[in-house]
């Protein structure tokens, strides 16, 4: 018997007939109904809506029982089957075929035929080369039996032509295809899919099936011609209903003359087309209309749709009238039914979203969270801002109200919802890569591996510190870099690790070192334990990553894997589900293999095959669960929901990049009602706006974040935009489309009517309210970090050391009192080896190798200690600087020898500075009379300092003329330079100065930059030009200069003016011939040092 088609414009109307009609029970009263939906969500919305309608009595009891809901893909696979039933594989599905398939390939490679695939592999290349071509043997397998897939899915003709030695109209760069089909056809032990086909289609119009006597396909905008031919067949003894959403009704009729696939270039139903939205949109569904075996025995349009008189009902009106017809329309003010959001970003677009769903439910009290859905082309990229700017109102108290609203996440990679799938991605990627340090302490973060070696975030911070100190960049040890072509152990896991264990012991002092390994002098006896932890953690997952090498069968790799996650991971036992799907995919893929699990692969080919399986797939539980609905654009297609929100409608993302696969014989010329991924998109985006009955809110972004240019929206949006604005007498995009601000905290946000909302301001957030108020305000001058100094801290006793780390820098000095840390203080990671060397890292080097040979190490043990250490650029990269560096050091020892050859002594001090404050501590290393300090850097006042410190605190408690302080470093032209301080004669007055800056320093940032304020003092010693030396030395010119420095640019501004730093005097602060606060400290901090100067000896 004939089919019977049922059409309307909503698939509510839909369902509502489907339930009338499956509310007549069947004649068998234990026969269950089947229904054939397109997508899980589908399936979740339809039997939700079928149990408030199948019920008893009223029949809204909410049960939905009685019903079986298929796939089109498994109702074939019960066909097939007969009473096997649904569950048997099918050997021609693409990943299963993928295995012979493979087999195929590897036999052929020979093969004149095959040259073209063969060389593609690799197969004629050598070394290098053919390894890196070769790691796509499975990826282009999986690629080709999709496309075989394809073929008999879609043209089922043109692989019979192969197997009958026919191959008209094929291109030659595509005649390895057919020879490679009939070897394939040869290899499966299953009669190929079209003859398969054929005996199914003939069957069923022979006899009636086993399946129910009445089937239902619910929802389907595109079927391939081989499931058209199949529910053709079917509809010969079943009761087949087709259920369709088509959003015209005219437009169905004026296309009923054109039936039957033609190319589709020559397709000329767009011409029958009177709205523009059918005519870009709505291919798919023109091209279903003609695939559909005609005549039905009944065509009925369910109902008509009672839209509602909005400018989204007039455009739902017109795309149902196949016309359009704005006369009379006028949008009124408060009409948002269609809303296009204009964003600096994907961040941006989800504060945008927030804002528009908390306005429409507190307009309306009516709509709910389960009425809302949310579709997103990407949502990968999406999901991260969506958890973080939803359903955090448990954790996150006093935020956005956002964070109350609940949201499901549907159709999300496993490896993304499972964080043991997770940890077995990231160890395929490193076993393909080098092992980076980053690469390893990325993994270490894993919550399961974090809980197998106890690492807390404490451990993860030392281990970090280890890392950059021991110069560990990539690579685990020799063997491991050997593919690289580098040969030496330098900055590996090895290398670093061996320092770290060898520091347990030893310090660096110590002038050991153990073969290449020079002890790391940062690891404390409370951090052994740890220090055991890291290496077994490396250990562990090296041994995983060289199991996961070479060439073997797949199962091996299954083991392999399966072994290293055990072996690096531990989950609490609320997760052991984790364990149990994670061995559920694995299964999976083993069972796809069949009898080919010993095929074997390389780890490109693993690492393809497990990338596809645990891609995104949708589970029907994670549909209407009453929450917020996130998900791609796919599986809640058609489902009418009161708001619909599209996200990331992005020029570039959507539709598709609809690139040709070179290798696809469909696309070369294709026919209508073959797949196109672009027309698919487009199909979805007509699907939505269908679908939504009250609202259509559609995000994208407009403009760049970081640059601000101006982005295009999709193409398909602007075609949307171009609709509306015939839907009316008068253009709205301008009034529908809302360019947002880069900031949340814009005062359009705030101002009401400024962003499209009458009367309202767009934002809900009190913080952005506060923010947004204050940025509108009126500009004053930038204030400083404090409104006010901070209390005056406890007058306690000031060690020396404090007051000597204090003054080298008084800004961050402040901070390190409030334990501060400045973002750009903290110290990153680093993975590419040191291939030359900077001017930090020459001096970093350099005074390494000095204090080693201070400490009795020869110049030429110093450089040893330093290639040791791993900072030095491998082989002759490194060598000849590193040679320069040495001698110089070796200079800069040389000369301090000279004024060390006293043993050294260190001294106590206790020095009373008055209001019983007092200063201890003690000046070490003392020879004879004087202190000598020496360091790599360019000598100047700067790093005098300490010295003179040191000297006044001994010269204070020590009273005599005789002390003095030696300074060496090198020259600003090269060489050694020296300069001598002599003892101050009021030591304890300086020390008090000293002292009573240091307060004033921990309670406010104080105006005392070092290079600023010693060129200042250092100029009015010389009776120079201050300003002009201060200004030199604080603004940034060729060089950047202290006032981008972080501490300083934190409490200053980035690039401020030295005028900064030039208030007037405070009360406490006097110091004579000064009247700015600058000058003031400058004169009291370096003037008492500069005058003691004096020729060394």
């Amino acid at each position: 018997m004939p089919f019977h088609l049922h059409r309307a414009e909503r698939t509510d109307l839909l369902a509502d007939g489907l339930g009338a009609l499956l509310s007549t029970p069947l004649a068998d009263p234990f026969a269950e109904e089947l229904v054939i939906v397109p997508a899980k969500g589908v399936e979740r919305w339809l039997s939700q809506r079928l149990s408030h309608v199948l019920g008893r009595g009223s029949g809204d009891d909410g049960v939905c029982a009685g019903i079986t809901f298929r796939n089109p893909r498994s109702l074939i696979a019960q066909v097939m089957g007969g009473s096997r039933g649904p569950q048997d594989d099918d050997p021609w599905a693409p990943d299963a075929l993928v295995w012979p398939l493979l087999e195929v390939i590897d036999e052929s490679l020979e093969q004149p035929w095959c040259t073209t695939l063969a060389t593609h592999l690799g197969h004629f290349e050598h070394g290098e080369e053919r390894e890196l071509r070769q790691s796509r043997r499975y990826a282009v397998a999986r690629r080709i039996a999709g496309l075989f897939s394809s073929y008999a899915r879609q043209r089922p003709h043109l692989l019979v032509d192969w197997l009958a030695g026919t191959t008209t109209d094929l291109d030659d760069d595509l005649h390895w295809q057919p020879h490679l089909w009939r070897a394939l056809a040869a290899r499966v032990p299953a009669d190929p899919p079209h003859i398969r086909h054929a005996e199914i289609v003939a069957r069923l119009r022979e006899s009636p099936s086993e399946l129910p006597e009445r089937l239902s396909l619910f929802g389907h905008t595109r079927l391939p011609a081989t499931e058209v031919e199949l529910l053709d067949a079917l509809a010969t003894h079943h009761d087949l209903h087709l259920w369709l959403p088509h959003p015209s009704d005219d437009l169905w009729t004026s296309l009923q003359p054109h039936r039957g696939p033609v190319r589709r270039r020559d397709d000329t139903t767009h011409r029958e087309v009177g709205h523009p939205l059918l005519a870009t949109l709505g291919r798919d569904l023109r091209e279903l209309q003609r695939s559909l075996p005609a005549p039905p025995r009944t065509d009925e349009h369910v109902g008509g749709v009672d839209h509602p008189d909005t400018l989204l009902g007039w455009l739902q009106s017109d795309i149902a009238a196949n016309a359009v017809r704005p006369g009379g329309r006028r949008l009124q003010p408060d009409d948002r039914s269609v809303q296009v959001h204009s964003c600096h970003g994907a961040a941006r677009q989800i504060d945008v979203l927030r804002e528009v769903l908390l306005g429409l439910l507190a307009d309306d009290p009516t709509l709910e969270p389960r009425d809302i859905l949310v579709m997103c082309p990407d949502i990968e990229h999406y999901a991260p801002l969506i958890v973080a700017g939803f359903g955090l109102g448990d954790v996150v108290h006093g935020a956005h109200p956002a964070h109350r609203l609940r949201v499901k996440l549907a159709d999300r990679a496993l490896t993304q919802t499972n964080p043991l799938l997770g940890v077995a991605a990231q160890l395929l990627d490193l076993a393909g890569g080098r092992a980076t340090a980053t690469e390893v302490l990325n993994l270490a973060e894993a919550p399961s591996i974090r809980a197998r070696f106890a690492f807390t975030d404490d451990d993860l911070d030392a281990i970090g510190d280890w890392v950059r100190e021991a110069n560990i960049r990539w690579g685990f040890d020799r063997e491991h870099r050997h593919p690289y072509g580098v040969d030496f152990v330098q900055n590996t896991w090895r290398f670093g690790l061996d320092r770290v264990l060898a520091g347990v012991a030893m310090s660096d002092d110590s002038h050991a070192w153990l073969d290449t390994t020079l002890p790391l002098d940062d690891v404390s006896s409370d951090r052994v334990e740890l220090a055991g932890r890291l290496a077994d953690y490396v250990d562990r997952l090296q041994t995983c990553v060289e199991n996961l090498s070479g060439t073997r069968p797949l199962n091996e790799w299954l083991d392999a894997l399966r072994t290293g996650i055990e072996q690096l991971t531990a989950v609490h036992d609320d997760d052991t589900w984790q364990t149990s799907q994670l061995e559920r995919e694995f299964a999976d893929v083993l069972i796809q293999a069949g009898p080919r699990q010993g095929t074997l692969l390389r780890l490109a080919d693993v690492k393809a095959l497990l990338g596809r399986h645990l891609a995104g797939r949708p589970t029907r539980a994670n549909f209407r669960t009453g929450t917020l609905t996130v998900c791609t654009m796919v599986p809640m297609r058609s489902v009418p929901h009161r708001v619909v929100c599209l996200v990331g409608l992005d020029d570039g993302v959507f539709p598709r990049l609809g690139v040709v696969d070179g290798d696809d014989a469909l696309a070369r010329d294709p026919m209508t009602g073959e797949r196109d991924i672009r027309s698919e998109d487009r199909q979805l985006l007509l699907d939505a706006i269908g679908a939504a009955t009250e609202k259509l809110v559609v995000t994208y972004t407009g403009a760049n974040e970081y640059s601000g240019h101006r982005r295009p929206p999709a193409v398909p949006l602007v075609e949307l935009l171009d609709a509306l604005d015939v839907t009316t007498e008068a253009p709205v995009r301008d009034r529908i489309v809302v360019e947002h601000p880069l900031q949340p905290f814009d005062i359009r946000n705030v101002t009401p009517g400024a962003l499209g909302v009458p009367d309202e301001p767009f934002t809900f957030d009190s913080t952005a309210l506060t923010a947004a108020t204050v940025a509108a305000g009126d500009r004053a001058e930038r204030p400083g970090l404090l409104a006010r100094p901070l209390p005056p801290p406890p007058q306690d006793d000031v060690a020396l050391d404090d007051l000597i780390a204090f003054f080298k820098d008084p800004v961050k000095g402040f901070f390190r009192a409030l334990d501060f840390t400045l973002p750009w203080d903290v110290d990153a990671v680093e993975d590419a080896m040191p291939v030359e060397i900077d001017a930090l890292a020459e001096w970093q080097i350099g005074e390494r190798m000095l204090d080693d040979m201070l400490r009795g190490l020869n110049p030429e043990q110093a450089q040893q200690a330093e290639w040791r250490r791993g900072s030095l650029p491998p082989g002759r990269l490194g060598w000849r600087k590193a040679q320069e560096l040495r001698d110089q050091a070796a200079a800069l020892a040389t000369a301090a020898h000279r004024h060390r050859a006293q043993p050294p002594q260190a001294y106590d001090v206790d020095v009373h500075v008055g209001n019983s404050r007092r200063v201890t501590g003690t000046v070490p290393k003392v020879y004879g009379d004087r202190t000598v300090t020496v360091t790599y850097s360019k000598l100047d006042g700067r790093h005098l300092l300490a010295s003179w410190i040191q000297l006044a605190a001994l010269t204070a408690a020590r009273p005599s003329p005789n002390w003095a302080a030696v300074c060496i470093g090198r020259g600003r032209r090269g060489g050694t330079r020296e300069r001598m301080l002599g003892a101050p004669a009021d030591a304890v007055g300086v020390l008090r100065d000293l002292v009573s800056m240091y307060d004033a320093g921990r309670r406010e940032p104080i105006p005392l930059p070092p290079k600023t304020s010693y060129a200042w003092a250092e100029a009015r010693h010389h009776r120079g030009e201050p300003m002009r030396e201060a200004r030199f030395k604080w603004n940034t010119g060729k060089f950047p200069g202290e006032n981008e420095q972080p501490a300083h640019a934190h409490v200053w501004g980035v690039r401020s003016s030295v005028e900064v730093l030039l208030a007037p005097v405070r009360p406490g602060e006097e110091c004579e011939g000064e009247n700015t606060r600058l000058g003031a400290y400058a004169a009291r901090l370096w003037l008492p040092m500069l005058a003691a100067e004096k020729d060394p000896d």
